[in-house]
C-alpha cells in the first residue's frame, strides 16, 4: 500500500496563506492562554496547584511550538510561480507537533487527574499509567508517521498507529475511571464541570487518530491544508479549552475546600461574577449549612461608635464577630 506524505504536497496560494492564518492565530491563543494563567495561578490552592502548573506548561510548550511551526512553514516552502513547493524542511512541520505533544499530552492527563478527588498512592498509580500510556500513545504515532515513514509505503504507518491506538485505548480507560471514581465524592456542579472537562479532552484526542489515517485515503494540497487546519483548532480546543475549564474545576474545588474548613485562601473566590468563598483562614469562614459565602451585616453608624479601652476583654472582641 503506497501513500504520500502530507509534507510532500504543494500547496496553492490560498492554501498556503490559510495555513499561515491557523497557525499564527494558534500561536496568540496559546499566548493568551500563557499570560492567563500566570495572572490566574494565584486562585488556585495549594491541592491543585499541580493543575496550574501542568497547564503553565502545556501552553508555554505549545506557544514556543508554534513559533517554530510558523517559522518552518515560512522556510519549508518556496514559491515557484502560483504555488508553494514543499523541501526538506517541510517534513517539520508534522515532527515538530508530534515534540510537542510528547509532552503536552501527559501534562493534559496530569491536569485532568489533579482536580479529580483521588489522593495518595491511588492518585499516583494511576498518574502514572494515564502520563506513561498518554506518551506512548505519541512516541508510537511519531515512529510511524514520521520515522519510519519510506517512499510513500504505508506499513509502518499503519503498524505503528495501531500499536499507538492501544496506549490511546489504555489512557482513555484510566482517566476515565478516575474520573467516574470522582462523582460520589464531587458537588454536583464540580461533577457537572469535571465531565464536560473529560468530554472536551477524549473527544479531542479521538480527532488526532483521524487526522493520523488521512494519508491512507487521500494526498494533495488540499488534503494537508485540512490536516494543518484540524491540528491547530484541536490544539486551540484542548489546550485553551479544557485547560480553561481544568482552571475553573480547581478554582470551585478550592472554594469548597474553604468552606468546609479543609484548606484557606488568601483572598476571596469568585467565578463568573459570582462569589464562591470569602477569604481567610479554615476558622474563619465556617458557613451555616446550605450558605456558600458569609451574609454581610449592617455597619453601624460612624457617630454612634465607642472607642475600646484598654481593660476591654478580648472576648467581648471575639463575642462581636
Amino acid at each position: 500500500m503506497t501513500g504520500s506524505a502530507p509534507w510532500l504536497a504543494t500547496l496553492t496560494s490560498s492554501q498556503h496563506m490559510l495555513i499561515f492564518y491557523f497557525l499564527v492565530v494558534t500561536g496568540l491563543a496559546l499566548l493568551a492562554g500563557f499570560v492567563r494563567t500566570v495572572a490566574s495561578s494565584g486562585e488556585v490552592g495549594a491541592r491543585y496547584r499541580s493543575a496550574t502548573i501542568a497547564r503553565l506548561c502545556v501552553n508555554g510548550i505549545a506557544f514556543l511550538t508554534y513559533v517554530a511551526l510558523v517559522l518552518t512553514f515560512h522556510a519549508g516552502y518556496s514559491r515557484v510561480g502560483d504555488n508553494y513547493v514543499p523541501n526538506d524542511l517541510a517534513v517539520n512541520l508534522i515532527a515538530l507537533r508530534y515534540t510537542d505533544w510528547s509532552i503536552s499530552v501527559p501534562l493534559l492527563a496530569v491536569e485532568l487527574i489533579a482536580v479529580c478527588a483521588l489522593a495518595g498512592r491511588v492518585m499516583r498509580t494511576q498518574r502514572v499509567i494515564a502520563v506513561g500510556s498518554a506518551f506512548l500513545m505519541i512516541f508510537t504515532g511519531y515512529l510511524g508517521a514520521v520515522v519510519f515513514e519510506d517512499n510513500g509505503k504505508l506499513t509502518h504507518l499503519i503498524f505503528w498507529g495501531s500499536v499507538s491506538v492501544l496506549f490511546w485505548i489504555i489512557a482513555n480507560y484510566v482517566l476515565i475511571k478516575v474520573v467516574r471514581a470522582s462523582y460520589a465524592k464531587l458537588t454536583p456542579e464540580s461533577a457537572d464541570l469535571l465531565r464536560s472537562a473529560t468530554v472536551i479532552l477524549l473527544g479531542g484526542w479521538a480527532i488526532y487518530p483521524i487526522i493520523y489515517v488521512i494519508p491512507l485515503f487521500g494526498a494533495g494540497g488540499g488534503w494537508t491544508t485540512v490536516i494543518q487546519v484540524a491540528l491547530c483548532v484541536t490544539d486551540l480546543t484542548i489546550k485553551v479549552g479544557f485547560s480553561g475549564l481544568i482552571h475553573r474545576i480547581a478554582k470551585l474545588r478550592t472554594a469548597e475546600d474553604v468552606r468546609t474548613g479543609n484548606d484557606m485562601h488568601q483572598e476571596s473566590i469568585w467565578i463568573s461574577s459570582e462569589k464562591k468563598s470569602d477569604a481567610g483562614k479554615p476558622r474563619d469562614v465556617y458557613l451555616a449549612d446550605g450558605a456558600a459565602v458569609h451574609r454581610p451585616r449592617t455597619r453601624p453608624p460612624a457617630s454612634s461608635a465607642v472607642a475600646a479601652g484598654q481593660d476591654t476583654p478580648l472576648e467581648d472582641f471575639e463575642s462581636d464577630r
